[in-house]
């Protein structure tokens, strides 16, 4: 399909949007996935092109949080592999759904994005007050496989659509008694990078990334993950979940009126 020089501008614009929104509070995708569609990119194409996009910044942002993740091996390789296995599942699955099928569906993932994204702290906080792990080292092996299971119903969601993983992320580690929320977000960060890896994969190999928009996309979403990392202290955290969950619900809207 044609791509013109004023759509590669636009596109490196919200990229960069999505990058520092990413950085600041998560939620990009609402803003850069759209756009995509708006620009005529195919639904399915435009998943897989905005997953490989965002991808690099996410894999960046994963060199801040090395110094928190000190959970043992015994407990982040089961979720390592099960974000994993989950990844390339919901990318092979979104490949296998009709553009149709998939177009249809968008409006329900983005309200399902937005959901998780608006009161995913209030699920996690509820889900943590469940049990506490105060050394992961003497985590339970039942506690360890369930949340292993969870992870990869959460990883296939991932690598399918991927709006919200974070939140679904933490309200799993809750469920599995972790508190320290530094130490959750570091593994949240690890194991989105091992979701979107897999899917990373798959979709370069099948073909399904549209490398022009990728590229630019690409370079718009570091530019702005770096300039939203740079200012992250100086922005109010609420008055930016306020304008995430204010696009996605736009976008949610959007989409339920115009997709037949």
């Amino acid at each position: 399909m044609a791509f013109h020089f004023a759509q590669a501008i636009g596109l490196l614009v919200v990229a960069a949007i999505a990058g520092a929104l990413n950085a600041l509070a998560g939620g990009g995708s609402f803003i850069s996935f759209p756009t995509l569609l708006f620009m005529g990119v195919p639904a399915v194409e435009a998943n897989a092109t905005n997953t490989v996009a965002l991808w690099p910044g996410l894999a960046a942002s994963t060199l801040a949080y090395l110094k928190r993740l000190n959970a043992p091996v015994r407990v982040l390789l089961p979720l390592l592999v099960t974000s994993v296995m989950g990844g390339w599942a919901g990318a092979l699955l979104l490949l296998k759904t009709p553009q149709h099928t998939f177009l249809r569906l968008v409006p329900w993932l983005l309200l399902g994005g937005t959901l998780l994204f608006a009161f995913g702290n209030s699920i996690r906080a509820i889900i943590g007050k469940t049990a506490i792990v105060d050394d992961l080292h003497s985590m339970s092996l039942q506690a360890i496989t369930l949340g292993s299971i969870a992870e990869f119903l959460v990883s296939i969601y991932g690598g399918y659509f991927g709006a919200g993983i974070g939140f679904m992320t933490l309200a799993m580690l809750a469920l599995m008694g972790m508190r320290d929320i530094h130490a959750m977000g570091a593994i949240r960060t690890l194991l989105a990078v091992a979701i979107n890896a897999a899917a990373v994969v798959t979709f370069v190999v099948a073909h399904a990334v549209l490398w022009p928009q990728c590229a630019v996309m690409i370079a718009g979403s570091l530019a702005g993950g770096w300039f939203g990392a740079h200012y992250a202290q100086q922005a109010d955290p609420a008055k930016v979940r306020g304008l995430v969950i204010a696009v996605g619900v736009a976008m949610t809207a959007y989409f339920f009126i115009t997709v037949r």
